[in-house]
């Protein structure tokens, strides 16, 4: 089966790029190897570029979080209204 035939479902969900996890790990090993150079040369610089060049390299650094949402659907119909009043103390005081 050629790469880009039908059928061929590619790369499977969730996997890793292989060069991106190759680069990310020579990155990583620089850093590990001249930590104490980077930080020398770090506190010259000003504070936005000190900050600048964090946040530039930290994509590289440590993983992305994926952003989640979680939906609930609650019948407030099947409550008591005690159940309701403690619901409602609870939101209102936590």
């Amino acid at each position: 089966m050629g790469k880009f035939e039908k059928g061929n479902a590619g790369r499977p969900k969730g996997a890793k790029n292989k060069i991106n996890t190759e680069i990310r790990g020579l990155i990583q090993k620089l850093f590990d190897d001249n930590y104490h150079t980077i930080q020398d040369d770090l506190e010259v610089l000003d504070p936005k570029d000190r900050l600048k060049f964090i946040t530039d390299l930290m994509p590289y650094l440590l993983p992305k979080l994926q952003s989640t949402t979680h939906t609930t659907e609650i019948d407030l119909d099947s409550f008591t209204d005690d159940q309701l009043d403690a619901l409602i103390e609870r939101i209102t005081n936590d």
